[in-house]
């Protein structure tokens, strides 16, 4: 477990590091709500909210809805090969799109962005099979009939994803 937490911290602030861009505001969706708040792990300088109970749906919905108004992608940590561009990909693609998904391999996606022009759906997650191969189309269901497919990443998920 402890070597599970290091590779997570070093991973994410990796990612925070790679991703910083005055394009965009970088916002911490951070677990467990106080602890993740209050940590000293994080840069002092971005914004942090709590993601919250409930399931990865109920969490990323949540988001979605509470963010200050304007397109949001939202993107785990455990994506190791994710840059700049990626995420410039996926703002791009919310311009002539409502949403955005960039799949994984595996069945899931690695981000997932709405334009967020009109209210948040209230079903959007409704009914997906979290950690499953069915994510992503579960997720499909949910979203904006125009949503964009961008770049297919791998996500970690177990030891094995990083080799």
């Amino acid at each position: 477990m402890i070597d599970a937490a290091w590779w997570f911290r070093r991973q994410t602030c990796a990612l925070i590091r790679r991703l910083r861009n005055p394009r965009w505001q970088i916002w911490l969706a951070v677990s467990p709500d106080t602890e993740g708040i209050s940590s000293r792990i994080w840069p002092a300088d971005l914004p942090r909210i709590a993601q919250g109970q409930g399931d990865l749906g109920q969490r990323m919905g949540r988001l979605f809805r509470s963010l200050p108004p304007g397109p949001v992608v939202i993107i785990g940590a455990d994506i190791p090969g994710i840059e700049r561009n990626n995420i410039r990909t996926a703002f791009c693609a919310l311009q002539p799109s409502a949403g955005v998904i960039g799949p994984s391999p595996d069945g899931g996606y690695w981000l997932i962005g709405l334009k967020r022009s009109t209210a948040v759906s209230p079903v959007l997650f409704e009914g997906v099979r979290w950690s499953t191969e069915h994510a992503r189309t579960d997720t499909l269901r949910t979203m904006p009939e125009d949503t964009a497919l961008i770049d297919v990443l791998n996500d970690v998920d177990t030891v094995a994803d990083l080799t």
